[in-house]
């Protein structure tokens, strides 16, 4: 039996973002099929499938060290332990430490991610740095996987290199305890609703800055923002300063049954984000049925298409789009928008085609 390892990530379960819920989705499903070897950075349990063998590697506990260290001390153990094995590696930060599995003339895989060097929190160097393992990445890794036409374009255009787009999946979801809500003092409809991580690429500080300039209007309507970041900056503490009890800031949410509740019953679901490509928080609010209020970026239309409405980065934009889906009914498009998770970006046809490209590559 084949081993796929899964690495450059901090593993599963699943509670920090879209590469680890990837993880723990593919592993599951293609234990079945495979060996698979989780590489995890932080100790814990996960007992869900006792085919997934989980290793724990440490990393050197620095912002710009903890994942390039861990990818590094996992791909040496891989190295040794599992010398024939495929490695599936997460994240084109991740590229400088492939060179010595190149070198070996391993098999491996390599998910880039979004556009890293775009976000606004990366200096002159940290971009420099992103758009170098790009480069590097198109010259090394021989199977490279986009999770979406537009970074399969963007890889094409610019580093001359062909990709395998393979998006994230979500589940549909529907309200079925609404009595959690009660915890954060709110009501079916009567909130805004952003899940993310206080980064301002994401844009959680316009998402208050405009709800601000309608909250008075609506006296009853409330914003819950969901989300926090690993190490403190300028950034995130501004936000911070704005909470009240119509700015809500619960902090990290991962249980599933409290965000299905919270986004299954928000007037509107805000996504912010506009550095990546297919977004799982994106797909996670439309297969819980949440209207969506995206960032008019090519990225988030070809996900949400017409279910959805789109904002421009400023604050006035969004406000007036906050203060339109306060006066319509909407349901129409958030049925729409389920139903295209469920056709299209739904867990099994995703690891399928992970499981063609494994096939490929062996």
């Amino acid at each position: 039996m084949k081993t796929i390892l899964l690495l450059g990530t901090r593993g599963i379960p699943a509670n920090y973002g879209g590469f680890e819920t990837c993880v723990e989705e593919l592993a599951n499903r293609l234990s079945k099929d495979y060996e698979v070897v989780v590489y995890n950075r932080n100790k814990g349990k996960y007992n869900d499938n006792a085919q997934v063998k989980v290793i724990y590697i440490p990393s050197i506990k620095f912002k710009i060290l903890e994942t390039l260290s861990h990818t590094l001390f996992s791909i040496i153990h891989a190295l040794i332990f599992y010398p024939k094995s495929i490695f599936m590696v997460f994240n084109v930060a991740n590229a400088p430490v492939l060179i010595l599995p190149w070198l070996l003339r391993r098999k491996i895989a390599l998910n880039t991610d979004g556009l890293e060097w775009k976000r606004d929190k990366w200096g002159k160097f940290g971009k420099l740095y992103f758009q170098s393992t790009e480069w590097l990445a198109s010259k090394i890794v021989n199977n490279i996987v986009t999770d979406s036409k537009g970074m399969c374009n963007y890889y094409l255009n610019r580093w001359k290199r062909k990709s395998t787009i393979i998006e994230y999946g979500a589940y549909i979801g529907k309200s079925k305890k609404i009595e959690l809500l009660n915890k954060f003092n709110i009501k079916k409809n009567n909130y805004f609703l952003q899940i993310t991580r206080f980064e301002p690429e994401n844009n959680p500080l316009l998402t208050i800055q405009a709800f601000n300039l309608i909250k008075n209007k609506y006296p009853d309507f409330k914003l819950v923002l969901v989300g926090g970041v690993t190490y403190s900056s300028k950034y995130s503490k501004e936000i911070y300063e704005f909470k009240s009890e119509q700015v809500i800031l619960p902090g990290y949410i991962y249980d599933e049954y409290i965000l299905t509740e919270l986004r299954a019953n928000c007037k509107a679901y805000i996504h912010g984000n506009q550095v990546g490509g297919t977004n799982p928080a994106l797909l996670e609010a439309m297969g819980d049925g949440a209207f969506v209020i995206a960032r008019d970026i090519h990225f988030n239309r070809e996900v949400l298409e017409n279910n959805g409405i789109y904002y421009g980065r400023n604050i006035t934009d969004l406000a007036e789009k906050m203060n339109y889906t306060i006066k319509n009914n909407l349901i129409d498009q958030k049925q729409s928008a389920q139903l295209r998770i469920s056709k299209y970006y739904n867990w099994v046809r995703i690891t399928n085609e992970y499981s063609k490209l494994f096939k490929r590559i062996v």
